[in-house]
């Protein structure tokens, strides 16, 4: 493998080269895999692994690319080459979902049934003679990212992927993924077989499992001892617009989840059901109507109290409308889509009702827009159309042949290349700007994906709204599969960036000591006492992103004071997490230091102790004061706030006139000389100014030792609507005079006022095992040198329920196709 450091190196020498890129602007970073004439991962989904590598995955086609004798639809993208590389999946992954673990690897959920050219179901014999593919409906694939030449990547930097012997309980396609605090995932819903939204069609008959065609279950990863899925009745009331749910862990522990109109919260223990107010205005905002949807930035100054943001969607169609899932029952790109934007915080702090809150529209309407949280807390909204929903089709009952299709399969179009940037602590009416922000070339219709790399930059990957790769097609394509990667630039990029230097190696930790980053004198933007008062400590995930959704990604802001010294060194004192791991669960994420809205390069860090369960947690240290030094500027020239808005200090103006006044350069030179020595020898001692952080209070404080792996055994944990656009006046909606029966909207089919809850049932049982395919050879030892250590599992052979997940994943036999 290559030596890190010499890929570190690399890696900074690009980033230098990258600064001169123009901030606003999209360039094209070549294909997403290697070599660039072999096209193979559209990237339906992809994640950041390190701080080298994003993994992506995309669904069982014909990709040019091979591997192994097959298709690829997997591959490894190398960022300071800009270069990828292909990687070995055996199950079809199309439409999964994904999160990370807290030793760092990463996992990904469900997908659809194995396929044929065209594509296929493929019902034969054994494996598919092209795609080679298996079911990975049920599959649960894993890999630990590493470092290096991925062309030696083995053993654990491969992906695991035998749903013979790791599995889910239940077949889910377009699923959704979040962890809880103890590490674990909580699968949420998904589709037995697939299609457009998951029912046959309007007023269905089964709307609970709609004639075994819909997973409307929540499940665990690992699987908890005893638990048997059974149906959600806010999946059931949610119908046919449930996949792709938005969910969101919650500071009490519960988790919020969206669908259709209907919004919950979920005891994840229990699975108890609290109903809140439905989305105002009849938006749609899950797959396929896919707006943009995210969690605002965690901060001190909220009390890390999540509130989330929902942007675009649709509310153009009708229940007969919608479809089913061979479908829409119109020509879906001849409705815009939404600009409507809703705030919500799930559980207020200061005694109000819960309600939604109306926050400014987008400039454009968008469907599969994606909100990127970025370094400097702004969100960039990007990809996407302006008309139409996700999804691609063959006909429509007034279109009945393919090639009369305007717009090929899509159905969208109007794609929305122009990204815009939402600065959430701006007042309202003016939180959106796209002002100086350039265009891309290349349309990110479905199937597109972004996240933002260490950098600070953002990686924009992927598109292809057809039944698979279309080389051959010669009817109308204006959105043909798309290769090309692109880079896009924030507006700070170009700007002098802080250099920070020790960034924590060992494992951040849920209260515990501060510790320090150091930005020496000229490492950081401004002057030094400015600089520190506008520096922030920060931890970013990117998330498992697909479908304009990014499961998984969240921003906080650590705790800080900062010491400045006469040399002009800046001592940053960052707190540990806090004690509350529901609030950013374990496992890995970026560290930034952030000065005046500038991010330094972020840098791989590990959150918690690296196993399932309860996080250990420590008293939280008290901060030290913030110190300025006396002898440096207390304010500086031009200086910029997140928002991209320049200030202009008194000092500065008391030199510009005095400049504009006839005073001569030496003359100026040699009274800032002596002004600057006298205040050294006046006084050298740093003077105290505001009071240290108070710890907060975040429970947990007795929580448990964690376990110590599990070597013992398994892994268990007991317990007909038009499109509306608002002005900033708009009315709030208000929780008065709610009731848990609904409102009195229009609403989508479905959402019926007087819905009564579905009794718990069991579910059929998983699907059985596998094709008859040849024995594994278990003798591949993990080694602790190819990236991280795995979850000690105790080996366990396939069962005729499906498969374990308690297998190691990492006691394979390394090199070759394992099927």
């Amino acid at each position: 493998m290559i030596v890190r450091a010499s890929v570190a190196l690399a890696f900074a020498a690009s980033m230098v080269r990258a600064q001169d890129e123009t901030p606003g602007s999209f360039k094209i970073v070549g294909n997403t895999l290697a070599p660039a004439n072999a096209r193979s991962s559209r990237n339906l989904q992809m994640f950041l692994g390190n701080d080298e590598k994003v993994y992506i995955l995309d669904k069982a086609e014909g990709n040019q690319a091979t591997i192994n004798g097959h298709p690829a639809w997997g591959a490894v993208w190398d960022i300071a080459s800009t270069s990828a590389t292909v990687m070995d999946v055996v199950s079809n992954s199309f439409c999964a979902s994904g999160f990370h673990l807290p030793n760092g690897s990463w996992v990904a959920l469900g997908g659809n049934n194995p396929v044929s050219p065209g594509p296929v179901d493929y019902h034969g014999p054994g494996l598919d003679p092209t795609y080679q593919d298996m079911d990975g409906r049920n599959a649960i694939r894993v890999v630990t990212p590493c470092t290096g030449n991925a062309n030696s990547f083995a053993g654990n930097c491969l992906w695991y992927d035998d749903p013979t012997v790791l599995s889910m309980i239940k077949r889910r396609w377009y699923s959704t993924a979040e962890a809880l605090a103890t590490g674990e995932i909580f699968i949420i819903g998904g589709m037995v077989n697939g299609g457009y939204i998951n029912r046959p069609g309007p007023n269905p008959s089964d709307p609970e499992t709609q004639n075994g065609q819909a997973e409307n279950s929540v499940e665990f990863y690992p699987r908890r001892e005893g638990y048997v899925p059974a149906p959600s009745p806010f999946l059931v009331r949610a119908g046919g617009l449930n996949t792709y749910a938005h969910a969101f862990l919650l500071k009490s522990g519960k988790m919020l989840l969206q669908a259709n109109i209907s919004t919950i919260t979920i005891d994840t223990d229990t699975l108890e059901e609290v109903i809140l107010p439905d989305m105002p205005n009849g938006v749609v905002r899950v797959y396929p109507a896919s707006a943009g949807v995210a969690m605002l930035p965690l901060t001190p100054k909220n009390n890390y109290n999540p509130t989330i943001l929902f942007c675009g969607g649709s509310n153009a169609y009708s229940d007969y409308q919608w479809g089913g899932y061979g479908g829409p029952n119109c020509n879906s790109w001849e409705f815009p889509a939404s600009a409507d934007c809703q705030r919500l915080t799930p559980e207020p702090e200061d005694g109000s009702a819960v309600a939604y809150e109306q926050d400014d529209d987008m400039i454009i309407g968008r469907t599969m827009g994606q909100f990127i949280i970025l370094p400097d807390g702004s969100l960039l909204m990007i990809n996407g159309a302006a008309n139409g929903t996700a999804g691609y089709t063959t006909k429509t009952p007034d279109i009945q042949v393919t090639s009369d299709l305007p717009f090929g399969l899509s159905l969208a179009t109007a794609e929305t290349l122009k990204p815009a940037l939402y600065f959430p602590d701006k007042p309202k009416g003016q939180r959106w700007s796209d002002e100086g922000l350039g265009t891309s070339t290349i349309p990110r219709m479905y199937h597109s994906s972004a996240l933002v790399l260490p950098d600070g930059s953002v990686f924009v990957a992927g598109s292809n709204p057809n039944a698979d790769v279309n080389a051959t097609v010669t009817y109308n394509l204006p959105y043909p599969a798309e290769y090309t990667a692109e880079i896009w630039y924030p507006p700070y990029w170009g700007k002098k960036r802080p250099e920070p230097s020790g960034i924590p190696t060992d494992p951040l930790t849920y209260g515990g000591n501060y510790f320090d980053v150091t930005l020496k004198n000229g490492s950081y933007p401004g002057t030094a006492n400015v600089a520190a008062s506008k520096t922030k400590c920060v931890l970013l995930r990117s998330g498992f992103t697909t479908h304009a959704m990014n499961m998984g990604q969240r921003y906080l802001e650590l705790n800080s004071t900062y010491s400045v010294s006469d040399d002009g060194t800046i001592t940053m004192h960052c707190s540990q997490l806090p004690t509350n791991a529901n609030i950013f669960t374990p496992g890995p994420a970026m560290f930034y230091i952030v000065t005046d809205g500038v991010p330094s390069v972020g840098k791989s860090v590990v959150v918690g102790n690296g196993q399932f369960g309860a996080q250990p947690t420590q008293t939280v240290a008290v901060l030290p004061a913030i110190t300025t030094s006396t002898a440096l500027p207390t304010s500086e020239g031009d200086s910029t706030d997140p928002a991209g808005t320049k200030t202009k200090s008194f000092s500065v103006g008391i030199l510009i006139a005095a400049v504009a006044g006839g005073i001569g350069a030496a003359a100026l030179l040699g009274g800032l000389i002596f002004f600057i020595c006298r205040r050294r020898r006046q006084n050298a001692n740093r003077t105290v100014s505001g009071r240290p952080f108070e710890s907060l209070n975040e429970g947990f404080a007795g929580a448990a030792a964690p376990p110590a792996g599990f070597a013992a055994g398994p892994p268990v944990v007991t317990r007909g609507m038009q499109n509306n656009r608002y002005s900033e006046t708009g009315t709030p909606y208000s929780a008065q005079g709610y009731s848990a029966a609904g409102s009195e909207m229009n609403l989508p089919f479905e959402q019926n006022r007087n819905y009564d809850a579905y009794p718990s049932v069991q579910n059929n049982p998983p699907p059985g095992a596998g094709f008859g395919r040849p024995a594994h050879s278990y003798d591949q030892s993990y080694s602790s040198s190819a990236g991280g250590s795995p979850y000690q599992a105790p080996r366990q052979l396939p069962s005729e329920g499906g498969g374990s997940q308690y297998y190691d994943p990492y006691s394979y036999q390394a090199g070759g196709r394992r099927f």
